[in-house]
């Protein structure tokens, strides 16, 4: 216990904020300005690792496309943030929910409330790993903002050990989990506000810099057409005028064609897309997409030559 507390004061997310000494007591206005500016801090620390970040998500782009998967894994806030950025995949990308995992320490109950200790099992983490069957074509990126959760760097370890490509995410530079991966990402954002409150800025970098990784991944995939979401299905009211607009901004269609073209591809757009502009019938369109790996590009030069 010595050892952690030793650790844990060298830990620049761990650091009291010298410019907040006492929080109480500043006024409301106040509170919301200092952590606005706080904020504003992040997007300049990430700005330092954009090569490193560029560099892993051609990594992981490369490995997904010859079927493998990308994983998150992490404790607490960053595990929460990684399930988030997970389960957002299929609905915006079309993906199949086994492609994007995020793992979080404790399960799944972790994701509401805290699991006591789940965090320091070493074992937990090399066994969720192991439940995977990971293998070389895989990428697991483990998320911890201090850098020393036992949880994620034996997940990590493991990972690493069955082949697959992985990412140590730390807020803290020289990290142990940056250490015991493939790649370290290591994004200093300094001293919280509140004291030790990773989820504050720490939180907010993690959820920038996953923003990137899937959205980007996902155009390396082919799963965007020029700036707009083309895999995903219209399984709601919502989806469907979105995904009605989505057609008729890429093809140039009215409301009434992109509407038709929509059911007849079962609320797929980028089939949709593809039936409008190239005049193949849904099922065909569908096929020549399936032909080309999902690339809309290719598909229509195919379909049009």
């Amino acid at each position: 216990m010595d050892d952690v507390r030793s650790e844990i004061g060298t830990l620049v997310t761990e650091s009291a904020n010298p410019k907040y000494p006492d929080l109480a007591a500043l006024g409301t206005d106040e509170l919301v300005a200092a952590m606005n500016s706080e904020d504003a801090l992040v997007p300049a620390a990430i700005e330092g690792q954009l090569p490193v970040i560029a560099a892993i998500i051609d990594e992981i782009a490369t490995r997904m496309r010859r079927g493998g998967r990308l994983i998150y894994v992490g404790a607490g806030t960053p595990g929460r943030l990684g399930v988030l950025d997970a389960s957002e995949c299929p609905p915006t990308f079309g993906t199949d929910p086994a492609l994007v995992v995020g793992v979080i320490a404790g399960g799944r109950t972790a994701v509401n409330r805290a699991v006591e200790n789940a965090e320091d099992s070493e074992e937990a983490g090399a066994a969720d790993m192991a439940a995977l069957a990971l293998g070389p074509t895989d990428s697991v990126v483990g998320l911890a903002a201090s850098g020393r959760t036992p949880y994620v760097i034996a997940a990590i370890k493991a990972a690493r050990a069955r082949g697959a490509y992985t990412v140590g995410f730390a807020c803290n530079n020289n990290s142990a989990l940056g250490a015991a991966a493939e790649t370290a990402l290591e994004i200093e954002v300094g001293p919280e506000i509140l004291s030790g409150s990773t989820r504050l800025k720490s939180g907010t970098c993690q959820k920038l810099v996953l923003n990137m990784i899937s959205t980007i991944t996902m155009v390396r995939l082919g799963k965007t057409y020029k700036n707009v979401m083309v895999d995903l299905r219209a399984t709601n009211a919502k989806l469907r005028a979105r995904s009605e607009r989505t057609l008729m901004r890429a093809s140039g269609c009215d409301a009434a064609t992109a509407a038709s073209a929509l059911a007849a591809a079962d609320g797929h757009v980028k089939a949709a897309i593809l039936a409008i502009m190239t005049g193949l019938p849904a099922a065909q369109a569908a096929e020549l997409l399936a032909a080309q790996d999902g690339f809309l590009p290719a598909a229509i030069d195919a379909g049009t030559a």
